[in-house]
């Protein structure tokens, strides 16, 4: 059984390169976009089994890349994990 495919949604390269370290360690196999547009070319070209989505992306934010995969026919059922630096309840 080959490992599982994470898509690593996140625009700070030194953050993404650390959240995959430890992702592969453990395991999985990561490859990443830097913001929303690309994530949804590397969706369109492979089957993943799951998403870690940044919240505060440039163009698009992670929000609206979550509803759009979530509206998708084909991504809706790839499990998502939302990431955030945002620390108050407020935000």
């Amino acid at each position: 059984m080959s490992d599982p495919l994470l898509l690593v949604v996140e625009d700070d390269r030194n953050l993404a390169k650390l959240v995959g370290y430890n992702l592969e360690k453990a395991g999985y196999k990561c490859l990443f976009s830097e913001n929303g547009e690309d994530a949804f070319d590397q969706l369109s070209r492979r089957s993943f089994d799951l998403v870690l989505l940044d919240v505060m992306l440039p163009g698009i934010d992670g929000f609206e890349v979550c509803r759009k995969i979530r509206q998708h026919q084909i991504y809706k059922d790839i499990p998502i994990i939302m990431l955030t630096a945002k620390g108050e309840e407020i935000d």
